[in-house]
């Protein structure tokens, strides 16, 4: 049950970061490290997703 509750924790956050993340583009002049740190924070998740699910 705890590894339900990690995986759906880390689902939930990746889509909090996509929505951060088109905000951070869709700016007239977005700001590049902060771009960069999202899409990197959304890359961990997602490997650590997939890691959980495939084990």
């Amino acid at each position: 049950m705890a590894l339900e509750n990690r995986i759906d924790s880390l689902k939930t956050r990746h889509g909090e970061l996509e929505v951060a993340l088109d905000a951070a583009t869709a700016r007239p002049f977005p700001d590049e490290v902060e771009i960069h740190t999202l899409k990197k924070e959304k890359l961990r998740i997602k490997d650590e997703l997939e890691s959980l699910t495939h084990h």
